[in-house]
């Protein structure tokens, strides 16, 4: 891997901890039910993936930049996941069931939303 393409992915991976960090601090409000900033993370960087492959970039540097930069530290996998161990240590059960299918099936939602809003412009 080149100098260049290190630094398409810092920059990437800065602006995506940015945005997860903002997110994490001022999306604490109920819409009607709770959603914690976890499941809005994921389910946005699925958004955001899904417009990305619609716009079928094979550029490299955007590919750096995007996918394995921003997308790499926005998204969460790791919290979504020690949520889940804590759920499962608390002994919360239906909880821990609800919360990985909601971050599953909203994440799958808005990768397929983003995917076809691109694909509906792009015509």
């Amino acid at each position: 891997m080149n100098f260049q393409a290190v630094t398409y992915i810092l920059v990437g991976s800065t602006f995506g901890l940015i945005l997860r960090n903002l997110i994490k601090h001022y999306f604490k409000k109920q819409i009607g039910f709770y959603i914690n900033h976890t499941s809005i993370v994921n389910i946005t960087a699925s958004l955001f993936l899904g417009i990305l492959v619609a716009l079928n970039i094979f550029h490299e540097n955007l590919l750096f930049l995007f996918y394995v930069g921003f997308l790499g530290c926005f998204s969460t996998f790791s919290s979504f996941i020690y949520q889940l161990f804590k759920l499962l240590h608390n002994r919360q059960y239906v909880l821990l069931i609800l919360h990985y299918f909601e971050v599953l099936f909203l994440s799958f939602i808005f990768f397929s939303l983003g995917y076809f809003i691109i694909l509906i412009l792009k015509n």
